[in-house]
């Protein structure tokens, strides 16, 4: 596969088009799994990879699957590529650099459906889908995961469930995220006082590109903690109940927001996009914080011309391995905080936001 035919596309996540997508940017769920008869993958030798490799591409190409997933190598791929598919949400950044080892990944052209192989687990599953879309993303992975377990011998146990490497994942092996905007709780100060209340009741929240990363750009994705004793319905329902409060207070701060201080707030975004346009040099996560207050000026109507796709195109495309295949070659930091702010101030001009 060229990486570089998927530069064009924004991918699932970024489609903006989905249900509640003012607020949710996408929904994702995984599965991890593991092959019965072989060590998981963190006690496995390099011909124990090899096989699982061997299994899991031989079970992807006889899938009755609706969804056909291309398999790439990771070790044989440059470093560049990694990182663009960790940016694309098509590996985690564990499988991009983190592990030794035969590992690769398999997923379909529209970026919905990914297989990563000998990651922490043999193979994690992931279904993404654009905006609130929990009972789809469960729909398309639990179909994927039945095409799968068809032709392989999953890690089971009658009383346990899934059997994974780490103990937090065993029983349903499913961890559902949705992950969310949420500049409004930021600017009014709500968004701790939410975070803490998460916690309590024992969802995670983290960064755009999962555990680990930091939240930039007010991105934030909500998780499961617990998989053991609960049923995949149980779990999707209680993230279902939370997101959906989530939604209300994000929409209240909004709406309070242009009631209390809406000249503040176009002001406030008409600097952002001024930055923008303007900028001779800027970093990834200064993009990403402007970027976040035109995306909620497009939505609290402070803003025309500017589709919400076309922010989320310059939020991928502003990445570091984005920006690199755009311009064809590696670029040292500095290179790519100019190369940046020139494809931004390009961009914008095309869609005759800044003169």
């Amino acid at each position: 596969m060229n990486l570089d035919s998927l530069l064009p596309n924004l991918g699932e996540w970024l489609r903006g088009t989905g249900p509640e997508s003012d607020v949710v940017v996408s929904t994702r769920i995984r599965l991890a799994r593991n092959l019965a008869d072989l060590p998981f993958a963190t006690r496995a030798t390099s011909a124990h990879k090899t096989e699982v490799i061997g299994r899991a591409k031989d079970a992807l190409a006889k899938s009755d699957a609706a969804l056909k997933l291309e398999y790439i190598d990771i070790p044989s791929m440059a470093a560049l590529d990694r990182q663009f598919l960790v940016e694309r949400q098509l590996i985690s950044r564990e499988l991009a650099g983190g592990l030794d080892g035969p590992r690769g990944v398999a997923f379909d052209p529209t970026e919905t459906a990914s297989v990563m192989v000998n990651e922490e687990d043999h193979l994690r599953l992931q279904v993404l889908r654009s905006g609130f879309a929990l009972d789809e993303a469960w729909q398309d992975i639990d179909r994927l995961d039945d095409a799968l377990e068809h032709r392989l011998s999953y890690a089971f146990h009658t009383q346990f469930g899934y059997l994974t490497a780490c103990p937090t994942n065993v029983g349903t092996g499913m961890r559902a995220s949705v992950m969310l905007h949420l500049p409004a709780l930021g600017l009014t100060k709500q968004i701790d006082k939410v975070f803490r209340a998460l916690q309590k009741i024992n969802l995670a929240v983290r960064g755009l590109h999962g555990e680990g990363s930091r939240a930039f750009g007010d991105l934030y994705q909500i998780s499961n903690h617990v998989t053991l004793g609960k049923s995949e319905a149980k779990i999707l329902g209680e993230i279902r109940e939370v997101i959906v409060t989530i939604l209300q207070y994000e929409r209240q701060a909004r709406g309070a927001i242009v009631k209390e201080r809406r000249q503040a707030e176009h002001d406030r975004v008409a600097r952002a996009i001024g930055t923008l346009g303007s900028a001779t040099m800027i970093t990834a996560e200064e993009t990403m914080e402007l970027l976040s207050a035109v995306r909620l000026g497009i939505h609290l109507n402070l803003l025309d011309g500017i589709p919400v796709t076309a922010v989320n195109q310059l939020f991928i495309h502003t990445q570091s391995a984005h920006l690199q295949k755009l311009a064809g070659h590696n670029l040292d930091g500095e290179e790519r905080n100019s190369a940046r702010a020139k494809y931004l101030k390009t961009k914008l001009r095309e869609l005759g936001s800044h003169k």
